[in-house]
């Protein structure tokens, strides 16, 4: 049995998986423990690596610093291809007043740290440690962790004390964004259920929806033109007739088709553009027009053949070849009417209306493959990583700083992810993941990540945290994680009257912090915080790498 002995204790590649398998099982399942509805979650993992690094289990130094940096890099790239989309959509929405008040979050948590590190006489490596840990944001943690890197003679026991710290605030890092929306409940007297229903019609109401209308021709004008001569129809105007009823008898309309009186069309298009129509040609047929069985289908078809990719809707010439009619295009979870100049993308879903045959023949042409959806880009995540690599090395000089800024293996993965995910395509690459994909490269990264930190300051936590003052130092880190995110709560209830649904997912994404997500969901009873957690959470991210960076640039460089 001296082989199992030899491979637990010598330093080998078998070895340091095999510890790693160890860490990463006992941490899950750690982490799987729920009390009163709270869990560590994938944090588990990183209590279980520093009581296995207590204990003596050990990865060669090399070896664990690349397994740490190549999972954070994993990690936070599959979070910037997921988070890209909408992250742009919700600058455009209520997200500057919400990015505003989560970047002031970071900005006090920031100044809290640096007024503790003077008031406390701490060292800039366990402040650092301890304002990732008390925001649970790992990426800064490991931008800060690389600053140190590149600053010269540092001794190593220096260069540990930021996973000490980290370890040390992350528990009341999670139980504080939590404390805080407990607090704010009872405070202000909020009936959660309310806000809740509250919120959903708020986003009904104001979400850019479609909708559709069978209006009859009855205005003598009209008699005679062709559908492209029809005043309120139009790609460019935003209403599509997919479907015209004539004598019983149902056609796909193309733009030459002449428009009688009498004729029922079927319509697809924004709600006040579809009054406009209505106004313009008639009145509103009580006749739906689709539900009248005919030869015409409608279908759902995913664009993923690459011979498709980035041509417009003009280029591709459906309803000229086929007949058929695009109604709809759905991206990223928003639905919006065709252009003939917009350009699709991978995973487009286009909603298409014609005779059985043309509309298969369009499916075909547009490759309409779940497999081909579900399977992952690998060449495109190299590329991206690679990209990410570059432009987080890349240093950035300011005047009067004494080294220069780089965005780390954090942040330029972070940065050149989010905007891969909105280009989406170039050429031959596609910057597309599947859900379960980027779930499964996001969590083992992650888990890389925390295991190597807890397996690195596993070996002077308990003495840190009983005879070092580590107790001290997790009282510091309750103020960085308390003072900002209730300061922010005050100001967005009273003075930005936000509501209880939007202010729980914006504390849980200035926290970066999924698992006060997941509490605020089910304190609420829906996904809804996540809108607002999803529209703050990159900005953060970004922000939260950037400080922790610069705070070893400035105050030890």
């Amino acid at each position: 049995m001296t082989w199992i002995q030899e491979l637990l204790t010598q330093d080998s590649i078998a070895h340091a998986i095999l510890v790693l398998a160890i860490v990463g099982a006992t941490g899950l399942g750690l982490g799987s423990i729920t009390v009163r509805g709270i869990s560590l979650g994938v944090g588990g993992i990183l209590f279980s690596g520093l009581l296995f690094g207590h204990l003596g289990l050990s990865i060669h130094e090399g070896v664990l610093e690349f397994i740490r940096e190549f999972g954070l890099i994993l990690f936070v790239y599959s979070i910037g291809l997921q988070v890209g989309p909408g992250f742009f959509q919700s600058l455009r929405r209520q997200g500057l007043s919400l990015n505003l008040l989560a970047a002031s979050v970071v900005v006090l948590g920031v100044g809290a740290a640096v007024i503790i590190a003077h008031v406390a006489h701490l060292e800039m490596p366990v402040v650092v440690g301890l304002l990732s840990g008390a925001t649970t944001n790992t990426p800064s943690l490991g931008a800060a962790q690389q600053a140190l890197k590149d600053i010269q003679g540092l001794p190593a026991e220096t260069t540990r004390l930021p996973s000490l710290g980290y370890a040390i605030a992350y528990p009341f890092g999670i139980l504080g964004v939590i404390m805080t929306m407990v607090l704010m409940r009872f405070m202000f007297r909020i009936n959660v259920s309310k806000e809740a229903e509250e919120f959903e019609e708020f986003q009904e109401a104001n979400a850019p929806q479609l909708d559709t209308i069978n209006v009859e021709v009855k205005n003598p004008n009209l008699d005679g033109l062709t559908l492209a001569q029809l005043p309120g129809v139009g790609d460019e105007i935003g209403v599509v007739v997919s479907r015209l009823l004539r004598a019983g008898r149902q056609n796909v309309p193309q733009p030459s088709t002449i428009i009688r009186l009498g004729d029922v069309l079927h319509a697809v298009g924004g709600k006040d553009r579809l009054k406009q129509l209505q106004l313009i040609v008639g009145s509103e047929s009580a006749l739906d027009v689709s539900a009248i069985p005919s030869s015409i289908i409608f279908k759902r078809i995913i664009v993923t053949r690459k011979a498709a990719l980035g041509k417009t809707i003009d280029e591709l010439g459906l309803r000229a070849r086929y007949g058929v009619t695009i109604t709809r295009i759905a991206r990223s979870n928003i639905e919006f009417t065709p252009t003939r100049r917009i350009r699709l993308l991978f995973a487009d879903v286009l909603f298409v209306v014609g005779e059985e045959g043309s509309v298969q023949a369009a499916a075909r042409e547009l490759g309409d493959s779940v497999k081909e959806l579900n399977h992952p880009h690998v060449v495109s995540v190299f590329v991206g990583i690679f990209l990410g690599v570059v432009i987080g090395s890349w240093p950035v000089f300011f005047p009067g700083m004494p080294a220069p800024v780089r965005l780390g293996l954090a942040g330029g993965p972070l940065l050149v992810a989010i905007f891969l995910s909105r280009i989406r395509q170039v050429g031959g690459l596609v910057w597309y993941m599947p859900v379960s994909a980027s779930f499964m490269l996001r969590e083992l990264g992650i888990a890389m990540f925390l295991a190597c930190v807890g397996l690195r300051g596993g070996d002077q936590f308990v003495e840190t945290l009983l005879h070092g003052g580590g107790m001290t130092w997790m009282a510091w880190a309750a103020i960085i994680t308390f003072v900002p995110i209730m300061l922010v709560s005050l100001i967005g209830r009273l003075v930005c009257k936000l509501d209880f649904v939007t202010l729980t997912g914006l504390l849980s994404g200035s926290m970066t912090d999924p698992p006060a997500l997941a509490f605020a969901n089910t304190m609420i009873g829906s996904d809804a915080p996540s809108i607002s957690y999803a529209t703050v959470y990159p900005l953060v991210m970004i922000l939260r790498v950037l400080s922790t960076q610069l705070l070893v640039i400035l105050l030890m460089a």
